[in-house]
């Protein structure tokens, strides 16, 4: 590795948020016309831990946490109109957060050479959900439980984002808001091919038909990789959220953001107050300045 290298990273170390830095919120709400909630979700860090089988010495004074190796989020919305939408979202949750745990947290990836690797990884995340959830299935159910599933991790200064669906993931700096996600419906289909206008795929009824989803025929899993920054504001949700609020004001909202629940807060009741016509998921976080 040459000095620059060395340099480099030695920088980006000293720029890791500490754990009592992050702040992180996430809430689920049943939304005002839904009779369930099929959302689940989940906030996380995972560390390198050292397992004391005998000791001397006081455990209170023993560091048995180990240091943060990533932070990660997931948001999983229960497809509408299915049965079982809340337990294959909550199915994919729980898989993630066992993937996680026994396979993510066996890489190293402050190595470039690494990454590739550590892609297909959390590629392989969402294929492990997928098959999780279709163990829901009965026999003769032809579309039986499916969810949507996004994921950021961050293991810094890197940060990796999983979709399938149509729940997004946002962040938020140097003052503006950028989508990381690309919605997996029909009608964006249909926007990229060009049959469909923006304006005419958002009245369409193939608006909320997923392409693509855990459980369901086709799950196609995109991973999208970034530089992490220490300012940044990353926002995961539901289109519960994203139904009723802009990107614009969702941008607006983060970028005077006094803490992540006060963000997540008032997005939940800016959606309600415009009808809550979906169950709503945000998770916010950042580091504290």
């Amino acid at each position: 590795m040459s000095f620059s290298e060395v340099l480099n990273a030695t920088v980006a170390a000293d720029l890791k948020p500490r754990d009592e830095d992050l702040d992180l919120f996430g809430l689920t709400h049943q939304g005002l016309v839904r009779s369930e909630n099929q959302d689940h979700f989940l906030i996380g860090t995972l560390h390198r831990e050292l397992a004391v089988h005998g000791t001397s010495l006081p455990m209170s004074e023993l560091m048995l946490r180990g240091e943060r190796f990533a932070t990660f989020g997931v948001v999983a919305d229960g497809v509408g109109g299915t049965a079982g939408g809340a337990a294959a979202s909550r199915r994919a949750v729980e898989t993630i957060a066992q993937y996680v745990q026994s396979t993510l947290k066996c890489f190293s990836v402050a190595d470039p050479d690494h990454e590739p690797a550590f892609m297909e990884a959390v590629r392989g995340a969402a294929l492990e959900a997928h098959q999780a959830v279709r163990t829901l299935r009965s026999d003769t159910d032809e579309f039986g439980p499916a969810t949507t599933l996004t994921m950021a991790i961050g293991v810094w200064p890197r940060a990796y984002v999983l979709q399938v669906g149509d729940s997004r993931c946002y962040v938020y700096g140097e003052g503006a808001l950028r989508r990381l996600t690309r919605d997996q419906t029909v009608a964006q289909d249909f926007i990229d091919s060009g049959t469909l206008s923006p304006e005419d795929a958002a009245r369409s009824p193939y608006q909320n038909v997923l392409s693509s989803a855990i459980g369901g025929r086709n799950a196609v899993p995109v991973v999208t990789t970034l530089n992490q920054r220490r300012d940044a504001v990353v926002l995961l949700c539901s289109d519960g959220l994203t139904k009723h609020v802009t990107d614009a004001e969702l941008g607006a909202c983060l970028g005077t953001i006094r803490s992540a629940e006060q963000a997540c807060r008032d997005l939940l009741q800016m959606a309600l107050e415009r009808g809550g016509t979906d169950n709503i998921t945000i998770i916010v976080g950042r580091a504290r300045h």
